[in-house]
């Protein structure tokens, strides 16, 4: 039998510490049952050092793990096990590089405003360790998320606790959204009806053509999309909702998502950084643009620029703006004891991960006091937001939803072939002048068209038909396997959405749809359909493009789970390889900063343990190899007994944290093997090992115990020293004895 294998992503912060617990017991436990485990760096300092090799030494260098994963993904037999990876900012990737020069790495910095040929090209190859870089590459497929039905059996029996009451007497909380000059309301669209190539180019006023991306091969059936945001009217937006804010005597935040929409986002970011602290920036213009400050990277850009100044002058400047907040409505914190607010860095406040907490918390996010209280939460563009304004208006109605009878809103998203605005990023861009922005064709014929004018974003979109029909056919096969009901969320009112649903009316009948409830219903209307149904305790399927696939997929399990990072997460592959990714990373920074301070992590593996099922269950499919299946069905148990025995991670220091969840679901998963009489070679094996760790048990617990309540040193935190990292993460001898063993 040929030997299978599992491809594991090492990627960053919390998920790649926890690996270090997890994969020698991983490896362990698959010895001899045909199944390898492979590493994959794709770490944002992985990513970083493969791009840049010129000047390294060759214990310096590594591979290009994402380019060698992309082509993994077109294998058949493909199995790769995907950790949450940071989607990288500026600021985050300039920090990523000083700590790897600091390690005597000689990567060039990065030119965060280029003044010559020679830095906008070095732009441009950073550019590909950014934001979503990762997900294009390695999402060959659409995706299945869906909680564990264990899990969700286990949070309905033991709701988690984080849920606040909706105040009786009415909340100030809403939704802002632009009603006008927003991507939304701009967005053409049509499908390609023959391939060939485009090229974007701008036409300014005077009617010189500068050719903004060259070439782009687009084939048949292929969705086409060009939308404009208009940052007059941006700025007009936030203008107004500040105005508001203070009127309402209620919290200011704002909800983009810098991360992954790595060129528009930021820009919208810094016109509100811009438009809140226009008194203070605009007195003092010319020297913040002769130090370099950028507000697209936040306040805290402008802080650190300040550095440069004379003490007086930066003095001044930091009064001027602390100045602002005496004016100003207050703005939500991300962290009122060092006083970073909402408007502090862009990667801190990311939509999908903020707005399901509002929710949660009753309509109220921290403010300078770290009290809670009422907000008003911008989400500028109305390609989403409504969703959000509908699950708001509903919890102010009928108040907070109960984890412990709620139904569960799984999905199923379109992501293959960098569908969407995910895949934007390349063909976004940010005006110089007024004119029109065009797609042309190779004869010379304008597909698309957009007016412009300085400072407007513009962005062009795709999704391809081979994607667009595997996602329906996706939906029918969820519908059919669950007997919910499956919604599109789709909006004939914006023009991407209307080809989307010409294309899924005409795939739907290629599939046994009978005794289906299929639906196509615009956002809010989808989000107040399902929203009744989960007060009612019951199940249903969105169905949604690539970004509703993020937002919803955070949404609903913090709702449901208390995190989404218990979410199981199957991306079949259109070439017939499996992608399992592993829950969302949001947090995971915090957790990083945790186990620094007080050495304790509190991240929780569950995704990763529920990703290996079907990983094993896709084996034993395609090879029949009975020890993947045996595998499969006692972690699936040990799961099961992990959860109602409660040895998820703690929040609190000096209690079970992630390495103490690591043995426990290795001791469940080797008393499951012990149990069983399946496979007799296993089983004797593992009833030693069984044994082992639970006649060890008490003096592991407290090893592992023993390992908190004081600082660590990780060696670095986007690049950690592997030996200072290992002994972080495995402080039990015992533990790691037994392991090692085997």
């Amino acid at each position: 039998m040929k030997e299978a294998q599992i491809t594991w992503t090492h990627t960053d912060e919390a998920p790649a510490l926890a690996s270090k617990a997890f994969l020698p017991v991983l490896q362990a436990f698959t010895k001899g049952s045909g199944i390898k485990i492979e590493v994959a760096d794709i770490s944002l300092a992985g990513r970083i050092i493969a791009n840049f090799p010129e000047k390294l030494s060759a214990d310096q260098k590594v591979s290009d793990y994402l380019k060698m994963l992309g082509e993994l993904t077109q294998e058949p037999d493909a199995n790769i096990i995907k950790l949450p990876n940071i989607s990288a900012t500026v600021p985050q990737l300039v920090a990523a590089i000083k700590e790897l020069r600091s390690k005597g790495y000689d990567i060039p910095e990065y030119p965060e405003e280029a003044r010559n040929e020679a830095e906008k090209a070095l732009q441009a190859r950073f550019a590909v360790v950014l934001g979503s870089s990762v997900n294009p590459v390695i999402r060959e497929g659409n995706s299945d998320r869906r909680p564990a039905l264990s899990v969700k059996k286990f949070a309905q029996k033991h709701p988690h606790k984080m849920m606040k009451p909706w105040p009786e007497s009415g909340s100030k909380a809403r939704v802002s959204h632009m009603t006008t000059g927003d991507f939304y309301g701009s967005e053409k669209s049509l499908t390609m009806t023959g391939a060939t190539d485009v090229r974007i180019e701008f036409v300014g006023q005077n009617g010189q053509t500068t050719v903004l991306k060259e070439k782009l091969a687009l084939l048949e059936g292929e969705v086409i999309d060009a939308a404009v945001m208009d940052v007059q009217a941006l700025r007009a937006f936030y203008a107004e909702q500040i105005e508001q804010a203070r009127r309402d005597n209620v919290l200011l935040s704002l909800h983009l998502k810098a991360t992954m929409m790595k060129v528009s986002d930021p820009v919208m970011f810094g016109h509100c950084v811009s438009v809140y602290y226009r008194e203070a920036l605009d007195k003092h213009a010319q020297t913040l643009k002769e130090i370099g400050a950028n507000v697209n990277f936040g306040l805290a850009d402008v802080l650190d620029k300040l550095n440069k100044l004379p003490a007086a002058k930066k003095a001044e400047i930091e009064a001027d703006i602390n100045a602002v907040y005496t004016r100003q409505p207050a703005l939500a914190m991300v962290d009122s004891r060092y006083g970073i607010t909402n408007l502090h860095v862009p990667n801190n406040i990311i939509v999908d991960a903020s707005m399901p907490n509002i929710i949660r918390d009753g309509g109220t996010m921290w403010n300078k006091d770290d009290q809670l209280q009422d907000c008003i939460a911008m989400v500028p563009d109305r390609c989403y937001a409504t969703m959000y304004k509908e699950i708001l208006e509903d919890a102010k109605k009928n108040g907070q939803f109960d984890p412990a009878t709620m139904g569960n809103v799984s999905n199923v998203g379109l992501m293959a072939k960098k569908a969407e605005e995910y895949g934007s990023h390349d063909k976004t861009f940010i005006m110089t002048g007024p004119g029109s922005v065009r797609v042309v064709d190779k004869t010379g014929r304008v597909l698309l068209e957009q007016s412009v004018r300085t400072g407007d974003i513009f962005r062009m979109c795709q999704a391809k038909d081979e994607a667009v029909r595997d996602w329906v056919k996706l939906a029918v096969r969820r519908a059919r396997a669950t007997g919910s009901p499956a919604i599109f969320w789709l909006d004939e009112q914006r023009g991407h959405d209307r080809e989307i649903i010409k294309k899924v009316q005409n795939y739907l009948p290629e599939h046994d749809t009978k005794g289906l409830d299929i639906r196509i219903m615009k956002p809010q209307d989808a989000m107040r359909f399902s929203l009744e149904r989960i007060r009612r305790g019951q199940d249903t399927i969105s169905v949604t493009g690539n970004v509703l696939r993020d937002y919803l997929t955070d949404l609903f399990p913090i709702l449901e789970l208390g995190t989404s990072a218990r979410m199981l997460s199957i991306v079949p592959l259109l070439k017939g390889g499996g992608l399992f990714e592993t829950g969302a990373g949001g947090s995971a920074p915090k957790h990083v900063q945790q186990l620094v301070k007080e050495g304790h992590l509190r991240w929780d593996s569950l995704g990763e343990y529920c990703s290996l099922v079907p990983s094993f269950e896709m084996i034993a499919e395609q090879t029949g190899n009975k020890k993947a299946a045996l595998l499969a069905e006692t972690l699936d148990q040990a799961i099961a007994r992990y959860l109602e025995n409660g040895r998820l991670p703690s929040r609190k220091v000096n209690e079970i944290d992630n390495r103490g969840s690591t043995f426990y679901i290795t001791l469940y998963w080797a008393q499951t093997l012990a149990a069983q009489n399946e496979d007799p070679e296993y089983k004797n094996r593992f009833v030693t090992i069984a044994q082992a760790l639970e006649q060890g048990e008490a003096k592991i617990v407290q090893e592992l115990l023993a390992a908190q309540g004081q600082p660590v040193d990780l060696g670095g935190y986007y690049q950690p020293d592997l030996a200072k990292a290992e002994q972080v993460m495995r402080p039990s001898t015992t533990l790691n004895a037994i392991i090692d063993a085997i």
